[in-house]
């Protein structure tokens, strides 16, 4: 049975009146009915105000303004003012966050508007609440991959990373990289979607139970993978956890200091965008596979993506419903792709995102090849308060303050005890 817990709403209401809120708009003098769009990302806000540009040519009685804040922000604001009735007609939802709005009856039932047999179980889930309802149209969708240095192994004498490759060939480039460069190979650093789930599920293990009330960390498979991941960081060609606190492993890749790092998807393009004068010398792989997991083939990466929601009490809902219904038609999918903003989430639409990279020497498509042993991003309800503590946890392991079977026993508990408070 599940509990629905508005602890993390209610703490929103003491910051309501220092919170600087971006509402939705009504009528104004023109006659128009003028809508507030927000998001997060600036790369994106081209394609954003291009769909919605779309749509207000078709109904030229709205306007839809786009609004761009920063990550952190974003969520402060959003909470803040789902809390007063102020929320911005539109806005990006994300996974980490979706269970804790829908789950706190904030969210419109938008299961009317999707066709949803033109997007794949994991989008759908990812736009869902705990009770299988969507609570937002499918925006897009990603997968995370290898990024690797081509000049690096070149000079190591080292062949690319295809299909085939395993830990085994992972480890062993790095030291042959390191040997040759002095630069470090793979870098290893201690972020989940970006860092050890994927390594868990290809081990055979999984971050949560099936039913997601409690953690897997007892899982041998799961170990096996958290350990095979931690421990690189013991070998002189990945950096150590204090480098990271300072230096990303995408900064230190593109500043030619590693040879090899997970990257998401979403991230391809504008990395080609920010560092013109490494163009030609990197690309994407597969991530490479488990040699001998414990169930499954040793393949998996991790699946997100976003969706477009909106608040219950939204005064404009019957045409903000349209626009959301827009928004998830192929005709708006494709235009989403076709911005380079994001891979569209609406089967048979992801060539449109593609041809952004035909200008450009790289092969994306192992990004799309691994869709089909994708594995949906980690999430419950109680993720919010349990991610924290996690990561902290994480620190303590690489830091030897725990050993790893105590830091993973930790892990567990943290994630139970955080989910009890939601699950019976």
């Amino acid at each position: 049975m599940k509990k629905i817990s508005r602890r993390s709403f209610l703490a929103a209401s003491a910051a309501l009146a220092a919170a600087s809120l971006t509402t939705g708009c009504g009528g104004a003098s023109d006659g128009k009915t003028h809508l507030t769009f927000q998001i997060w990302d600036v790369f994106q806000r081209d394609g954003m105000q291009a769909l919605c540009d779309a749509y207000t040519a078709m109904h030229p009685e709205v306007t839809i303004e786009v609004q761009v804040t920063s990550w952190n922000e974003y969520w402060t604001k959003l909470e803040a003012a789902t809390m007063a009735r102020q929320a911005p007609d539109i806005f990006w939802m994300h996974t980490n966050e979706i269970l804790k709005y829908a789950d706190n009856d904030k969210l419109v039932d938008c299961s009317g508007i999707v066709e949803t047999d033109k997007f794949s179980e994991i989008s759908l889930a990812n736009a869902s609440g705990s009770d299988g309802k969507l609570y937002g149209v499918p925006k897009d969708k990603d997968t995370v991959g290898l990024v690797y240095n081509k000049e690096m192994f070149d000079a190591a004498g080292v062949a690319y990373p295809d299909e085939n490759w395993t830990w085994d060939d992972l480890i062993d480039a790095s030291q042959k990289i390191y040997d040759a460069t002095g630069n470090y190979g793979f870098m290893a650093y201690s972020e989940d979607h970006l860092g050890y789930w994927s390594f868990v599920y290809q081990a055979g293990g999984s971050i949560l139970t099936e039913d997601k009330t409690r953690g897997n960390f007892d899982d041998p498979a799961t170990r096996m993978g958290m350990e095979f991941y931690i421990t690189m960081q013991d070998y002189d060609w990945c950096p150590n956890q204090t480098y990271f606190a300072e230096t990303s492993p995408g900064t230190a890749f593109f500043s030619g200091h590693g040879a090899m790092y997970i990257e998401g998807s979403w991230n391809i393009l504008p990395s080609l965008q920010n560092y013109p004068e490494m163009v030609g010398k990197w690309d994407v792989a597969v991530l490479p596979r488990c040699p001998n997991p414990m169930n499954g083939d040793g393949r998996a990466t991790i699946s997100n993506g976003l969706c477009y929601a909106t608040t219950k009490t939204n005064k404009h809902l019957d045409i903000v419903m349209d626009v959301l219904k827009f928004f998830g038609t192929e005709e708006g999918q494709i235009i989403e792709g076709q911005s380079g903003a994001a891979m569209p989430a609406y089967a048979g639409t992801e060539d449109s995102y593609l041809q952004c990279f035909e200008q450009y020497p790289i092969d994306f498509t192992p990004f799309t090849d691994m869709f089909e042993y994708s594995i949906q991003c980690v999430n419950n309800a109680a993720r919010p308060e349990w991610k924290t503590p996690v990561s902290d946890t994480m620190l303590k392991i690489y830091a030897g303050d725990l050993t790893i079977d105590e830091g993973l026993d930790e892990i567990q508990r943290i994630i139970n005890e955080a989910s009890a408070d939601y699950y019976e």
